[in-house]
């Protein structure tokens, strides 16, 4: 039940305004819980006013409705009804709309909902201030008077600050969600072009080498069998030591000795599983490549590497470095059937693997580009300058 509150006269205490910005102030400070920041401050808003009740209402994400969010002073069934509103709604949609502070004694819209005993009865007139943030309205709270008094010119100055206040910290609140989603699907990203590089590739391999092996035991070609089933034996080993690795690090590692002895295991690897002769030249590697930029490299060598074994029929491959104090520039080529249109690429996932290959270059300031070899084939390039502006 709500009691109409004792007409004084006097305006509310200036120090409990003074008291409302720094309870408002701390709130902004500690930037987490809105919801629970919104609960706190609306109590002393109320009190500071002289109003029976009061709420807060944020647009919702289409920008059509009014969700209420928080509320103190509401009967149960006007907070049931009041729940969600058009944002264009009566006096509400009036503040939104207009961007102003609406001071109404024309309830009709809110009775209409099913507040009939509360609007009109126990509240006569509302106050609805928007809470808007650089021209935009976020929302709006409103106060409820059981009496037609307007509350005097230095509160509704103050009200009029606190809904600016606000505005700032759901303004600050969505900036902080949207900050959260982009690091949420660039962690996602990461992720999952870790499980491409390592972990699908594998599997992919063990795929390649099944047919094989069961051609082999059809045949009873024991030598042939008992080598596929050692490839794929030692292929799973990897996928699952990789898993491990991405599970504990979220990130697989490479050799710890560095990028140059884990390019000469890959190329070992590669030659060990695959009939295309590989030529490896190492020229040298910059002094200045970090760990992290040793890891971009590592997988994007390991993609084209394995996009030359599965998909380009090629029956030579090269793989060659050339590096200074700084900087380097890598090749990896083949002769094969050149890069096949992006339509086919789709099919079996290597478009993807182009995708993140040329996002791990970005990450590192590199120069990424793909494209047909002269003479015949593809060659991948990666061009690396820390004098250019690269991460080391």
């Amino acid at each position: 039940m709500v009691t109409p509150r004792p007409d004084t006269g006097a305006a509310p205490p200036v120090g409990g305004g003074a008291d409302l910005f720094v309870q408002l102030a701390a709130g902004l400070a500690e930037g987490r819980d809105l919801r629970g920041l919104l609960d706190r401050l609306l109590e002393p808003m109320v009190a500071l006013a002289g109003a029976q009740a009061g709420a807060v209402r944020l647009l919702s994400d289409s920008g059509e409705r009014l969700q209420l969010v928080s509320e103190v002073g509401l009967p149960g069934t006007v907070h049931r009804c009041e729940a969600t509103v058009d944002r264009h709604c009566g006096s509400c949609g009036d503040a939104t709309d207009t961007q102003r502070i609406v001071w109404s004694s024309d309830l009709r819209a809110c009775a209409a909902r099913g507040g009939e005993a509360f609007f009109g009865g126990a509240c006569l007139r509302l106050l609805a201030v928007p809470l808007q943030r650089r021209g935009r309205v976020l929302g709006v709270y409103n106060l409820f008077f059981a009496d037609d008094v307007e509350p005097p010119a230095p509160v509704m100055a103050m009200l009029r600050s606190v809904g600016e206040l606000l505005g700032l910290a759901l303004d600050n609140a969505r900036l902080e969600a949207e900050s959260l989603r982009a690091t949420v699907m660039h962690e996602r990203q990461m992720m999952a072009a870790e499980i491409h590089d390592s972990i699908a590739q594998t599997l992919t391999f063990v795929k390649m080498r099944l047919p094989l092996l069961q051609d082999a035991v059809a045949e009873c070609d024991e030598a042939h069998a008992l080598k596929y089933l050692a490839d794929v034996r030692q292929a799973v080993g990897e996928a699952h030591g990789s898993l491990r690795e991405i599970v504990t690090h979220f990130r697989k590692r490479i050799d710890p000795r560095g990028l140059a002895h884990a390019l000469q295991a890959l190329v070992a690897r590669f030659r060990e599983r695959s009939t295309i002769e590989l030529h490896y030249a190492n020229a040298g590697l910059p002094l200045s490549l970090s760990e992290e930029a040793q890891t971009e490299v590592f997988h994007i060598v390991q993609e084209a590497l394995a996009n030359i074994e599965r998909h380009s029929q090629a029956r030579h491959a090269w793989l060659s470095i050339a590096g200074g104090p700084v900087g380097f520039e890598l090749r990896v080529e083949d002769d094969g059937v050149g890069p096949r249109p992006a339509d086919e690429q789709c099919d079996e996932g290597s478009h993807f693997g182009i995708g993140i290959m040329g996002e791990r270059a970005q990450r590192v300031g590199g120069e990424f580009t793909i494209g047909p070899r002269p003479g015949g084939g593809t060659r991948v390039r990666l061009a690396w300058n820390a004098g250019a502006g690269a991460a080391s």
